[in-house]
C-alpha cells in the first residue's frame, strides 16, 4: 500500500491525493450517515427519554466501531497517532467543558450537529443548509475573527501538556489493546439494543460503516505521511474547522488549496446526496416561521463558537477524537450530552414525552 501510494504521490502530487482520499472517505460517511440517520441529538433525546431505542443503538454503534477499529489499528502496529493534534498539542480542559456544553445546547436548537446539518442540506433541507452556513460563519470568527479573542481566553484558563497526560490510556496506564477491547464491549452493548430495537441489517451495518469511515480517515492520513517528506498531519474526520477552511478558500482564493480537508466536506456532501436520491428521500425543506427561524439560527451559533472551544464537533471531537482516546475528547462529548439533555429539558419539556414518539416516528422522520 505504502508503495502504490508513493507512486501515485509522485505521480498526481500529495496534495491531490489527500484530497481525493478525503473526497472518497467523505462519500462513505456521507452516504452512511444518511442511511443510518447517525445523530447525537437524536441520541441524546431518546436517552434524557429514559429509552435505549434505536438512536441511542445507531449512535454506539458508530462510537464503538471507530474505538474498536482504531485502538485495533493501532495495537496491530498498522497506525501511530502520537503526531494527531488531539494529542501531541496543548490542549484545553476548559475549552472541552464550556465549548462541548455550548455545542450540546446549539445542536438542541438547530435539532442537529455540525456533520447532521451538512448530510441533511444535501437532501433538501435548507434549514440545515442555512444553519450550517451560519456555524460555519461563527466558527472561522471565533478562529481568527472577532470572536478569537474570546475563544482563546476561555481556553487559557485550564489547560493540559501534549503527550501522555493528553492520552487518557496513558493516564489510566492502559494501551490499544485495553482500548479495543473497551471498544469492543461497547461494540457488544450496542449490537444488543440495536437488536432489541429491531433495526434493520442495513441501518445498523451503515452505522458501523460511519465508524469505520472514521478509522479509515486516521489510516489514510498516517500511511500519508509515512511516505510523505512534508509530514501532513494525521488525523481524520471533523467538520467545524475543515468546514470553515472551505468556505473561506471559496471566498477568498481564486483557487481551493487541495488536502484532506479540502475533498472531506464535498465528499460527505455528495455521498448524503447520492444516497438520499438512491433511497428517494430528496426532498426541499424550509423554515415554518420566523421563530423556529431564530431558534436554528442560535444553535448554529452556539455550535460554531462551542465547536472551535472545544477542538471540535460532536464527531471531530466526540468520535474522532474519542477513537485514539484524548482526554478533552472524552470531556468534550461528556459536555456535549449534558449541554445537550440539560436546554432539552428546558426548551423542550412542553413537548410531549419523547419515550412514545421516539419509537414509533419512521427512521427517515428524525432529525430532519
Amino acid at each position: 500500500m505504502a508503495l502504490n501510494l508513493e507512486s501515485l504521490m509522485e505521480f498526481v502530487g500529495e496534495a491531490a491525493v489527500l484530497a481525493a482520499g478525503g473526497l472518497l472517505i467523505g462519500m462513505l460517511f456521507g452516504a452512511f450517515a444518511q442511511t443510518s440517520r447517525f445523530c447525537l441529538r437524536s441520541a441524546v433525546i431518546e436517552f434524557s427519554g429514559g429509552v435505549f431505542g434505536a438512536k441511542v443503538a445507531i449512535w454506539l454503534l458508530t462510537f464503538s466501531a471507530a474505538v474498536a477499529a482504531t485502538q485495533a489499528l493501532i495495537g496491530l502496529g498498522l497506525l501511530d497517532v502520537d503526531g494527531a493534534r488531539q494529542l501531541a498539542a496543548r490542549g484545553s480542559l476548559s475549552g472541552s467543558i464550556i465549548g462541548g456544553l455550548l455545542f450540546g445546547a446549539g445542536m438542541i436548537l438547530a435539532r442537529g450537529c455540525a456533520s447532521r446539518l451538512l448530510v441533511l442540506s444535501a437532501t433538501g433541507n435548507l434549514r440545515a443548509l442555512v444553519s450550517g452556513l451560519v456555524l460555519t460563519v461563527v466558527a472561522q470568527a471565533s478562529l481568527r475573527g472577532v470572536l478569537s479573542p474570546a475563544r482563546e481566553t476561555l481556553s487559557q484558563l485550564w489547560t493540559v501538556e501534549g503527550g501522555a497526560s493528553r492520552s487518557l490510556l496513558s493516564v489510566l496506564n492502559a494501551g490499544p489493546v485495553a482500548g479495543a477491547c473497551l471498544g469492543a464491549l461497547g461494540l457488544g452493548l450496542a449490537l444488543w439494543l440495536a437488536r432489541r430495537a429491531r433495526i434493520g441489517g442495513l441501518v445498523a451495518a451503515s452505522a458501523l460503516g460511519v465508524g469505520l469511515s472514521i478509522a479509515a480517515g486516521w489510516l489514510f492520513t498516517f500511511r500519508i505521511s509515512q511516505v510523505s517528506f512534508s509530514g501532513p498531519q494525521v488525523k481524520s474526520i471533523s467538520f467545524t474547522g475543515p468546514s470553515a477552511d472551505t468556505l473561506m478558500g471559496l471566498i477568498n482564493s481564486p483557487s481551493m488549496p487541495l488536502g484532506f480537508d479540502t475533498g472531506l466536506v464535498p465528499g460527505v456532501f455528495a455521498g448524503s446526496m447520492l444516497a438520499a436520491l438512491m433511497a428517494r428521500e430528496w426532498k426541499v425543506l424550509g423554515f415554518h416561521d420566523g421563530p423556529g427561524m431564530r431558534r436554528y439560527l442560535l444553535g448554529a451559533s452556539l455550535m460554531g463558537f462551542g465547536g472551535m472551544l472545544a477542538g471540535g464537533c460532536a464527531v471531530g471531537a466526540g468520535v474522532t477524537g474519542g477513537a485514539i482516546f484524548a482526554l478533552t475528547a472524552w470531556i468534550a462529548l461528556a459536555a456535549m450530552w449534558a449541554g445537550a439533555i440539560v436546554t432539552h429539558y428546558i426548551v423542550d419539556r412542553n413537548v410531549a414525552s419523547p419515550a412514545a414518539p421516539v419509537m414509533r416516528t419512521p427512521v427517515h422522520e428524525i432529525s430532519q
